[in-house]
């Protein structure tokens, strides 16, 4: 029987499909969080004692609706696996990648379990969520890789542009960290009797306002550099979309804050948080081109990002 093929753009397209349904895991996993639903489900791998399936209550099915759409994510991630094996001209990079997704979402789910066992302790539930931005930054990479040839690459920007988009990735991480500390020490913890952070939500609040703005002062120097340096327009559109998402992001922060933290904002703050993860990442990846690239910008030793 002849063995099914997929060309590197019919891949691509597994990768994004991939990529998207990570980030709607985080999405509906921070439902869980802002609807009480936590413990909806009590034990795992069952929901409660030896039911598989949860009641007809509402926290349980949020909850149990959620670990089914783990399930699909862990089929699309399943399918990066098995699409590089199939991919022509096959290439080792992009297998262990999609590896790297699946050891990420078995670990996810493992730690997912010990949240719930734990009973949504801060520790776990901040650890669920970094480890998903981990497994999100791993699939982007994944997704670019896909869209380009196989070899070395080049810097398509100068050293000091390459060094701004290390930092503007770190800056972001920063965030992201500081912004669980402030969701593990606010009114939402998943659960009415979920232990919270010892911190006052102001003092983390203001903390994680500080670097938001540090964030977006790298971005706007990181944006300056880039027009004076005369970079493809690709470029250029992508530190655009960051900024958009940046701002978009900061002012809705202020207004989920100064309004009480609603949960409908503080759901669309989660979003905003993976996009602006997402963007951030598409930033860095865009500084390196492949080799056989003509020059549009600096010249330099090979990179591989």
């Amino acid at each position: 029987m002849r063995v099914p093929t997929l060309s590197p753009t019919a891949y691509r397209r597994v990768t994004l499909f991939a990529l998207l349904a990570l980030t709607f895991i985080v999405v509906t996993g921070g439902a869980v969080r802002l609807t009480g639903s936590g413990l909806g489900c009590p034990d795992w791998p069952t929901c409660a004692k030896d039911r598989v399936v949860a009641p007809w209550e509402y926290h349980a099915m949020v909850e149990f609706v959620n670990r089914t759409i783990t399930g699909l994510v862990s089929v699309a991630v399943m399918l990066a696996v098995l699409g590089s094996l199939v991919r022509r001209p096959r290439r080792r990079d992009l297998l262990w990648l999609s590896i790297g997704l699946v050891g990420g979402v078995i670990g996810q789910i493992v730690l997912g379990g010990l949240t719930v066992l734990f009973e949504l302790r801060p520790g776990f539930v901040m650890a669920h969520f970094l480890v998903s931005m981990v497994l999100l930054a791993n699939a982007v990479v994944l997704h670019h890789r896909a869209g380009r040839p196989s070899g070395p690459t080049r810097p398509a920007v100068g050293a000091d542009v390459v060094a701004l988009g290390r930092l503007v990735v770190a800056a972001a991480g920063l965030v992201i960290f500081l912004g669980t500390i402030v969701t593990s020490s606010g009114p939402h913890g998943g659960d009415e009797n979920a232990e919270r952070l010892p911190f006052l939500l102001t003092d983390v609040a203001r903390l994680h306002g500080i670097a938001v703005m540090l964030f977006l002062a790298v971005t706007l120097v990181t944006m300056a550099k880039l027009r004076r340096a005369g970079v493809d327009r690709g470029i250029l559109q992508r530190s655009e979309v960051l900024l958009a998402v940046l701002v978009a992001q900061g002012a809705l922060g202020y207004l989920q804050y100064f309004t009480g933290v609603p949960v409908v904002l503080v759901g669309f703050h989660i979003a905003g948080a993976t996009a602006v993860w997402v963007a951030a990442l598409r930033l860095f990846l865009a500084f390196s081109v492949p080799a056989s690239t003509p020059a549009a910008a600096a010249a330099g030793d090979s990179v591989r990002v």
